[in-house]
């Protein structure tokens, strides 16, 4: 494959844009753990609370690794 001096150009918007959407699924995410987090510590149903904070605290960890932070 040639890489030209057209590739780089075409490549960097698309790039800024992936890491954009990583980040607002990152901000949602972490936004989810945050209102759980409050609801957690009011003691309403905790089991079931503390399972999906753990679910999103995985989805997190694989949106930074995507992210490569």
């Amino acid at each position: 494959m040639e890489i030209t001096f057209t590739t780089p150009a075409l490549l960097f918007p698309a790039i800024s844009l992936l890491l954009l959407a990583y980040t607002n699924r990152f901000l949602a995410l972490a936004n989810l753990v945050r209102k759980l987090h409050e609801q957690y510590k009011r003691g309403e149903e905790n089991k079931i609370i503390l399972q999906q904070i753990h679910s999103l605290r995985r989805r997190i960890r694989l949106v930074r690794y995507m992210q490569g932070l």
